[in-house]
Parts: structure tokens; sequence; C-alpha cells
């Protein structure tokens, strides 16, 4: 039977009615639910949006304060008209006030920031430490605006992570729902801080939640918008930076430049990261040497960055200043190689020397003068074949920022959002894809997940690592009381000769264990109490650490997926 229009358009009609009670079912059985999560993730961004703005705004104060400046936009070059003694004293200062705060407030004196995000997103159910993320705030506020070189980025989406974890903790969220609402907060605290919505949202489920969850991106996206708003009623539509020419880009044979850039500024981004981890290392073991007061710390940082900043006063603070002064093309080809060298220096001194602020800033900055010489001596060696040398700081500044955030999406986005030139897109995509590439190989995928592994917690291999590091022998065993007689004996015998787990270690360090003595359990026992043997609490099977390490990467795979 041939069907005829009018068929048709009753079969649609009744197909869109079935569709629709459906989805009032659905609606009233899941809708309420879900509709206050949603308006939890707007307060949420509103409150963190705002966190952002008051941090953005109590560091211009303070620097006006500390340095005199009416117009903390030109500090740098305010800066180079005073004397010398207050640009090496104010850093001083701020940090020893830093290192008496870090040392009464948090238990091992270090900064808290992205790294600690990622880590509270990964192992504590979206939670983060609220008494030293205040502590770490208050910190890297003082160095910013006491003249350290860093950013305010990281301790931005720390801030915001706390106040998600105080509602998280009021409403007694699971983990899903407690790094959703994490994911909000980050989102909104980048979009405050860069005007950005889109790259905000983007860079909360690429760098912090590591996935792309639907069920995850309505609520962060509400809360990015609403971050953005918060700095867009303060400061206006208005791009943090723009071209001073235009960024045209002489197709086919200009591409091989940009992704030459791109490795070059892989490479710089890798030398930038190991900088910091070597001022961290140099400063333990000098610490260890010296017995020092670890308070003390940050002042000498601090001393060592105003000695710099005393010929190189572009060093002082976050830095946009010469970041827009290289991506206007100001500076000569030895300058910019220069200041990216001596910022790099400064970096490395104020966050290895645990004064506080972030990377991502800086990161920018190094790239932009990066990609401004190699700009130049690209169009200078084919200027008939090459655009403007400041499409090339554009591009590096990108490339950089990527391979040390180890989020070449979220950062290709966030140049874009920066500069409002969208036409500029293919080289800051080039330059990007190579510079992660070749960045991800040299260090563990980024400069936090680097920072995680050196303190052991080993979260760029992905869940199938780190997972086993969650699970505690004690959740697993089975209790000695529930031993067959035999394996009772057998647990003796090879606590007798050393192989054993203690009851508070996981299935990390109890898992190599069966492969190397190809046993079907291990015994798990309490601490060792003067000369007396261990006491024998339980045994850990081979077959149950491996359901339980099965059910926790079900779990997460179905979160990662929902």
């Amino acid at each position: 039977m041939a069907l005829t229009p009018t068929s048709v358009v009753k079969a649609q009609a009744a197909l869109a009615g079935r569709w629709l009670a459906k989805t009032w079912l659905v609606m009233r059985r899941h809708g309420p639910g879900q509709i206050q999560f949603w308006f939890i993730a707007l307060a949420i961004g509103i409150v963190a949006g705002f966190a952002a703005l008051f941090f953005r705004k109590g560091i211009n104060a303070l620097q006006s304060l500390l340095y005199g400046t009416d117009d903390v936009r030109h500090l740098h070059s305010f800066a180079e008209g005073l004397p010398w003694y207050m640009i090496l004293l104010i850093p001083i200062i701020g940090g020893l006030v830093v290192g008496l705060i870090l040392h009464l407030f948090t238990p091992d004196g270090r900064v808290r920031a992205v790294a600690d995000v990622i880590e509270g997103a990964a192992l504590r159910d979206g939670r983060v430490e609220i008494r030293a993320g205040m502590a770490s705030a208050l910190a890297s506020l003082i160095t910013l605006s006491s003249g350290g070189s860093s950013g305010r980025e990281g301790p931005v989406v720390h801030l915001a992570a706390m106040v998600s974890t105080w509602v998280s903790n009021r409403i007694h969220a699971n983990g899903i729902t407690g790094r959703d609402l994490l994911g909000c907060a980050v989102a909104a605290a980048v979009s405050a801080s860069f005007n950005a919505p889109i790259a905000g949202a983007l860079f909360a489920l690429e760098v912090v939640l590591r996935h792309f969850a639907v069920h995850a991106f309505a609520p962060i996206v509400i809360a990015s918008v609403a971050g953005t708003v918060i700095n867009r009623l303060e400061f206006g539509n208005v791009a943090e930076f723009t071209m001073s020419t235009p960024g045209a880009l002489q197709f086919y044979a200009e591409l091989p430049a940009f992704l030459i850039l791109g490795l070059v500024c892989g490479l710089v981004a890798v030398v930038l990261m190991h900088s910091v981890f070597w001022a961290e290392t140099i400063g333990d073991h000098l610490h260890d040497r010296t017995g020092l007061p670890r308070w003390l710390r940050p002042a000498i940082a601090g001393a060592m960055v105003g000695a710099l900043a005393i010929a190189y006063p572009h060093v002082i603070g976050v830095g946009y200043e010469t970041t827009r002064a290289a991506l206007s093309g100001d500076f000569l080809l030895h300058q910019a190689v220069v200041f990216a060298v001596i910022k790099t220096i400064a970096v490395a001194i104020t966050v290895g020397g645990r004064m506080g602020g972030g990377v991502f800033s800086p990161a920018l900055m190094v790239g932009a003068l990066t990609g401004l010489a190699f700009g130049m001596v690209a169009t200078g060696l084919l200027p008939n074949v090459s655009g403007t040398h400041t499409l090339y700081a554009f591009a590096g500044m990108g490339a950089v920022a990527a391979a040390v955030l180890g989020a070449p999406i979220s950062t290709t986005l966030i140049v874009f959002e920066l500069t409002g030139d969208w036409q500029i897109g293919i080289a800051v995509m080039i330059a990007v894809s190579m510079s992660t590439a070749l960045a991800s190989r040299l260090v563990h995928r980024s400069f936090f997940l680097t920072q995680l592994e050196r303190r052991g917690i080993h979260l760029a291999a992905g869940p199938q690592a780190y997972l086993l590091a969650m699970l505690r022998a004690t959740s697993v065993m089975r209790m000695a009381a529930e031993l067959e007689p035999e394996h009772v004996r057998q647990c003796d015998a090879m606590i007798a000769r050393g192989l054993s787990v203690q009851g508070g270690d996981t299935l990390e360090a109890a898992m190599p264990m069966f492969d190397r003595e190809d046993v079907a359990f291990v015994p798990v026992v309490s601490g060792i109490a003067g000369d007396d043997k261990p006491r024998l609490i339980g045994a850990l099977y081979h077959i149950d650490a491996l359901k339980a390490y099965n059910r926790a990467l079900a779990t997460t795979a179905a979160e990662e997926h929902s």
C-alpha cells in the first residue's frame, strides 16, 4: 500500500507525541534533581567567578600600593624608574611573608595549585584541601603583588576548587557529583580570568576531569558562562591581546615554518618545565644540607628574583605587559631571546622557591617571545613567502602554553578568545599540535601531571595505573578468622620469610608480589611492635584484588562515558 502525504504526517505526529510523552515522564521522574543540580552549578559558577575577579583586583591593588603606581598594566615600564633597592626589597619582604604563611598553615610549606586540583578530581572525590588552600591563595596573592614571577591562573583554579569542595561537603556529594561540581568551579574561574567561556569549559574537562562525559558538559557550560558574565560586567567584552597588524598566513609555503615553530616551542616548554623541577630539587637539597627554616626559602627566592628584576623588570609579576609587547612585535631579536631566557629563570626561582603562583601566564609570555624571535628569523630568511612575524608570536604563545598545560584543545581556544581573531587558527593549531606531541614524550604529559609523578602519584598513565593506589589491602582482604587452617599456616610461613603487606598498604604495593612470587594470596599484617613478629590480620587473595580492580575500572569507565 502506497504511503500518502497525510499518512506520513499522521505517523510522524504520533511518533512526536510518543517522544514528548516519554520526555515528560523522564522530567517528572528525574528532571527536578537534574535541574536542581544545574542551579547549584550556576551558583558555584557565580561564586567562583567573583573569587577570580577579587583575586585579580586584589593583586592589582596590592601591586599599586607596594610599587606606587596607578596603572599596574604598565608596571614593568614604571619599575624601570624605581630605586634598585626598592625593586630588590619588595620581593624579599613578600617572600618572607609568604614563607611564614605557608609554614603556619600548611603541613609541608608547599603552595596548592592546579596539580592538587587534578589530584582531588582523580583520588579524592572532587575535593581539595581548604585550610592549606586558603593559605596558598593568600601566599600566591602576595607573591604576585610583590614581584614574584609566576601566574595568577593556578591559584584561582584552586581557589575555585575550594568553593566546590565546600558545597560537596555540605550536600554529601558522591564522587561523580563532587567531580562535576569541581569542573563547574574550575570552568568558571578560568572563564572569569580570561573572558573565555568556551576555553574555560574545555579546560575543566580536558585538564582537571580529564574526560569529556556528556553528563558533565551542561552544568560545566552553565558555570563557565556565569564566570564570563562576571568578568564582562567588570571589564567589558574586551580581548586581552590584539594583533597590531593583520595576521595573514601565506598558505602552503608558510605551513612548514609553523610545524618547525611547534617543535621549537615544544622544546622550550620542556626546558621551562624542567627548569622549575630542577629549581625545586636544588632547593630541597640545599634546604636539607643547610638546615635553614623552611619559611626562609621563599624569602631567598624573592631576593634572587629581585636581583634579576633590577636589570630586567619585565620579570615582575604576571608579565602581561611584556606579552603584549611581544605580540605587537616591539622587541628586537636579541631582546626577545634574552627576555625569554631570563623569564624562564625567574619562573623557576619563584615556583621552585615555593613563593606561590602558577605557570600558565609565564608560559604565554615565554611562548610569545619565542614565537616572535622565530618569526623574525623566518620572515627575514623568506620575506616573499611569509606573513607577519607577530603571527608567529601568537602561534608560539599558544604552542608553549599548550605543551606546559598538556591541553592542546582548550589552549588553542584560549588563544582565539584572548585575541578575538579566529583567522590565526590554522597557524596556532599546527604549532600547538606539534609542540604538545613532542613535549608529552619528554615529560609525563604535562607540567601538572609531572608534578604529581614526582610526588609518587601516577595519574599520567591513566586510571589503570592510579586506581591500584586507591584500594587498600584491608578493604579487599579476607579476615584471619575466615581463612582455612592450611592458609593460615602458609601465611605464617610467608611472614617468617618477609613476604607480607601492611594493613595500610594499597594494591599498588601488593599486586607485584603475586607476579613475582607466583602465589595465590599474601598475608596482611599489622605493624611491628618491638621485637614481636607482625600479627596476621587477614590475607589478600589475588582473585579478590583483581575483582576489586576490575570493579574500579568499570566504575571509572561508566563515569567517563555517561
